[in-house]
């Protein structure tokens, strides 16, 4: 894939961060319309009881809005809760450490819109994984792209069929194999070996469900 599209996330999945990995430019929606139930603000991790929900709480305002004016609640410590789960989670794995210092801000400084702290994320993680990739935005909401629209990758709802590779997580003992979770979870396991595990990993773009359009 040279150029795909996609909705910026909370700490991507491995799936969406395997595409970034194999894609020449990335393109970020940015036009779209706000939804419920994505990946736009939550995220999933491995814990010692299987996979951990973590939720950014958004401000409400009773009205339709594009996800780029959706502004963070912060009344509710959500960045403090979401750390102390990660290290507690993550604290045994082999490169936890090796990150910790260079992820920490992300949860100690004030967020304010989720969109930019999302771009920020991803940014983040492209320099620590050693991804290097083209970013822009979108100006104008297209509802049948000409790039390869992975969009579809921000419903929280939707069966994947992604095939992972298997590697160790550190809980292992307590559960099976969890597939596709924040690519933090490979980064705290894999370290160094999750860019070729990224750029090896199969992608079925073919067989990606028609996603709902999301357009004013």
């Amino acid at each position: 894939m040279k150029t795909i599209l996609l909705h910026p996330s909370y700490f991507p999945s491995i799936e969406q961060m395997a595409a970034v990995a194999q894609a020449e430019k990335v393109v970020f929606e940015a036009e779209d319309n706000y939804q419920k139930q994505t990946y736009r603000n939550r995220t999933f991790i491995a814990h010692s009881n299987g996979r951990l929900l973590l939720n950014i709480p958004i401000k409400h305002t009773g009205k339709r809005r594009k996800t780029k004016d959706v502004i963070v609640e912060n009344d509710f410590p959500w960045q403090e809760q979401h750390w102390k789960s990660l290290q507690s989670a993550y604290r045994t794995s082999p490169f936890f450490e090796y990150y910790e210092d260079d992820l920490k801000p992300l949860f100690t400084e004030p967020v304010g819109n989720l969109m930019e702290h999302n771009l920020k994320i991803f940014d983040l993680l492209c320099e620590l994984i050693g991804i290097e990739v083209d970013v822009s935005k979108t100006v104008g909401f297209e509802k049948n792209p000409e790039i390869t629209d992975l969009r579809i990758l921000i419903d929280a709802k939707r069966k994947s069929n992604f095939e992972a590779e298997v590697y160790t997580q550190v809980h292992e003992a307590n559960h099976p194999f969890l597939p596709n979770l924040s690519v933090l979870d490979l980064l705290f396991n894999e370290g160094p070996n999750a860019l070729s595990y990224l750029e090896r990993a199969p992608l079925p773009v073919g067989h990606l469900p028609k996603r709902e359009n999301t357009s004013e």
